[in-house]
């Protein structure tokens, strides 16, 4: 039996997608758990979704491969949310809000805030508590 591994995704559905029923056939045809951290749909109905999948490696392929035959764009870094390391200033306001560590000092001695990217839910609470725009959501 494989062992099942999780994917972090962040899916562009143009207009013509979004009323497509993508997620449920993730689901019921290719035995994939979805934990859907944030979505969107825009005035001009196109759509953002960022999510993760857990299934195994096969169920997940097949899964992509069954998206991709909508016009449906993947982003398999999974990025909604960015930091920019140049623009942080390291003064900390993020880490006390958020709720995954995420976000975190790195090493008490310097006061460097890190982010790991793997552990972000989404929540944006960073991009309203900092105070320079370090933090930002790509949609």
């Amino acid at each position: 039996m494989s062992e099942n591994v999780t994917k972090k995704l962040m899916l562009f559905f143009p207009q013509c997608e979004c009323e497509a029923p993508i997620i449920y056939h993730l689901v019921k045809d290719h035995n994939l758990v979805v934990n859907v951290f944030r979505a969107k749909v825009t005035p001009d109905e196109e759509g953002y979704l960022v999510l993760d999948v857990t299934g195994t490696e096969e169920d997940i392929q097949n899964g992509l491969d069954f998206v991709k035959t909508y016009d449906v764009t993947i982003n398999e870094t999974g990025k909604g949310v960015t930091r920019d390391q140049d623009g942080c200033t390291h003064c900390g306001a993020c880490v006390v809000h958020c709720p995954s560590k995420a976000l975190y000092i790195a090493s008490g001695a310097t006061r460097e805030v890190a982010y790991n990217e793997e552990q972000c839910i989404e929540c944006l609470k960073c991009i309203r508590v900092c105070p320079y725009a370090a933090c930002a959501s790509a949609f």
